[in-house]
């Protein structure tokens, strides 16, 4: 019999299988890029603890191991930043991005308030670009951050009835 995947708020004692799935999921990014100093890869054990202690952090687990993350904090303006979506390669491309992005999205209009969503990829991230895009969100601009690197913005309206409470 196989196990399902469940999603819940990550907790203290996540931090380390967090920081070591991101490390592996973001391997592809630096390769791409050709730049190994990205943040998801030089990020310390005590900044994501920061992160989990300072916004919203949910975990994707099979059974007690964690096979993907996602992050969110709201703003005084409404708006619901969304970072660092991972997903373990091996169950890349199942669904599972998408439903740990509709959790946060759902928990950040319904907990904190959130109007729109917004995140960032880079311009060669086309798996990256193709879900956000499949889930509703729009560019809504591009920044030349080095020779190497273009990060594009999009984002998102946070619809007030997706978001209702269920009964």
């Amino acid at each position: 019999m196989g196990m399902s995947v469940t999603i819940s708020a990550a907790t203290g004692p996540d931090t380390e299988q967090i920081l070591k799935l991101q490390y592996l999921c973001y391997q592809s990014e630096a390769e791409l890029y050709r730049d190994w100093s990205i943040e998801p890869l030089t990020q310390t054990l005590d900044a994501l603890r920061a992160e989990l202690d300072g916004g919203c952090v949910l975990v994707a687990r099979l059974g007690d191991e964690i096979v993907g993350s996602v992050r969110g904090t709201v703003d005084a303006s409404g708006t619901g930043h969304i970072d660092k979506l991972i997903v373990h390669p091996r169950l890349q491309r199942h669904g599972l991005g998408g439903r740990l992005l509709a959790a946060l999205e759902t928990r950040l209009a319904r907990e904190q308030g959130a109007e729109r969503f917004r995140l960032l990829t880079g311009h060669r991230s086309e798996g990256n670009l193709r879900l956000y895009r499949r889930c509703g969100y729009v560019a809504a601009g591009t920044e030349r951050v080095s020779s190497k690197l273009s990060v594009i913005t999009l984002e998102k309206a946070a619809v007030a009835e997706e978001y209702a409470q269920s009964a």
